[in-house]
């Protein structure tokens, strides 16, 4: 262990706080490598030819790899820990990002544009688990709505900052440079993370002051230590609990509203509302600060409910539900003529959406610690099966009906179910236990006797 060895009297290190600022980048360009396509689109569209349809399954392609492989992912990382798999995987999803700036020169354009979104997916899909891991690892209970908050905001920062770069790249160069220069920044973000990320017993900077308080506050610095055997029995018992099913519904209908926006949202500016590249890049960013600004609301909003004596229940289920309720209002631009109107709505409901999005703080403070990776990975997975119906739904809307306006009624639908699923199924909030002792009868894949709910 390289801890460093300190009296517990010294001033705790806040090493923390740069996990989470490496997390946040990480997450980042998680979310501009999705999104370029998004940005490329309409060029790509132009030179291949490529209908709403198509393009709607180039968008899909991602999430097909991305959603099927939340459960393995979870297991090599729970196997593994956070600091190899994610730092792996950025370096892979970043490469697979930058050679789709070369699919113009193969004859099979669309095959290898699919491929390489598909190989991106594979790659991506540890790094959401790996967040809540890592969170839980390093962060207090009082101080991991923020933690969450920050990484979920990251893909609202990730569009917003570089929305308008990459539109700038795309009308100054070519849509291939938006897929080189995203990639590279991603490959030394990787080199940068192998180096300095480490768990919290492993990393040379954390006393042990700072340790006994992760500690003492409900954090788990201790989970990487052991690499627990997966028993299928267990997964069972999370996929039939009914929290669990509530949040899985929950965060489907959170990510249907993310994809729009990653995906159809600068389409639907230049297409529907006539804006030029460079108007959409602008104007594309500003529901996406709303976004960020939100997610800061919805964590701080929790913890403070949480030092104010609420229960955990009220204090992650509240800013959730009022924010998928208001994100429903997105079906408004149908029925507004103003460019200006039209990108309020849309920034209330991404704002709203991002007070909503504490899912993976709830994962974290629900889910047994022996599988927190495989539990991330299928709340992923179930959150993530939008990443494919959302893109394939609204392109074959968009061709069908030759408008966005059922689009944007499909959005809001499934917020409102989202909040329905919140208010209804979920429930009160327990943190889901495996004995250890039942855990210990290796041999027995039987289900497990008492998997129980313990007031977290």
């Amino acid at each position: 262990m390289a801890v460093a060895q300190v009296g517990q009297t010294q001033k705790k290190t806040n090493v923390r706080y740069v996990i989470l600022a490496l997390i946040f980048l990480a997450t980042t360009f998680n979310y501009v490598d999705r999104a370029t396509l998004s940005v490329a689109a309409s060029s790509m569209r132009s030179e291949f030819g490529f209908d709403a349809i198509t393009m709607g399954l180039a968008f899909s392609a991602f999430g097909w790899s991305y959603t099927a492989m939340q459960i393995p992912g979870g297991w090599i990382l729970d196997k593994y820990g956070a600091r190899l798999v994610y730092g792996t995987g950025l370096i892979l999803w970043s490469a697979f990002t930058m050679m789709q700036g070369l699919v113009h020169v193969v004859s099979f354009t669309f095959l290898a544009l699919f491929a390489l979104r598909f190989l991106m997916g594979i790659a991506e899909a540890p790094a959401f688990p790996a967040n809540s891991r890592l969170t839980v690892m390093w962060f207090p209970t009082k101080e991991r709505a923020f933690a969450t908050s920050i990484f979920q905001s990251a893909q609202y920062f990730a569009l917003a900052v570089f929305t308008p770069v990459m539109t700038w790249i795309l009308h100054a160069h070519s849509w291939q440079a938006i897929f080189y220069g995203a990639g590279a920044v991603g490959l030394v973000l990787g080199v940068i993370w192998l180096v300095y990320v480490h768990e919290p017993r492993h990393h040379r900077g954390v006393n042990r002051g700072e340790l006994d308080y992760i500690e003492a506050g409900g954090g788990l610095p201790n989970m990487g230590d052991a690499r627990c055997r997966i028993q299928w029995s267990e997964v069972k018992a999370l996929i039939s609990n009914r929290m669990m099913i509530g949040i899985y519904i929950g965060q489907f209908c959170l990510t249907t509203i993310t994809w729009f926006f990653l995906t159809w949202f600068p389409t639907y500016l230049l297409e529907a509302r006539g804006m030029s590249i460079l108007k959409v890049g602008l104007v594309a960013a500003i529901p996406a600060i709303c976004g960020f600004l939100g997610g800061l609301v919805g964590g701080l909003w929790s913890d403070w409910m949480l030092r104010r004596g609420f229960s955990l229940t009220a204090a992650r289920k509240l800013p959730i539900i009022v924010g998928l309720l208001f994100s429903s209002t997105i079906v408004l631009a149908n029925y507004v003529q103003s460019d200006k109107f039209v990108i309020v709505v849309m920034s209330v409901a991404f704002f709203a959406k991002g007070i909503g999005n504490l899912g993976w703080c709830i994962v974290g403070d629900v889910s047994p610690k022996q599988i927190l990776g495989v539990s991330g990975g299928i709340f992923n997975l179930c959150g993530n099966l939008a990443s494919i119906v959302t893109p394939l739904a609204i392109g074959i809307i968009v061709k069908e009906m030759g408008s966005f306006d059922l689009a944007l009624v499909y959005i809001g639908v499934v917020a409102l179910i989202g909040a329905l699923s919140y208010l209804v199924i979920v429930g009160p909030l327990n943190r889901l236990e495996i004995r250890s002792d039942e855990r210990a009868a290796e041999p027995v894949a039987a289900l497990p006797r008492d998997v129980g709910a313990a007031r977290a």
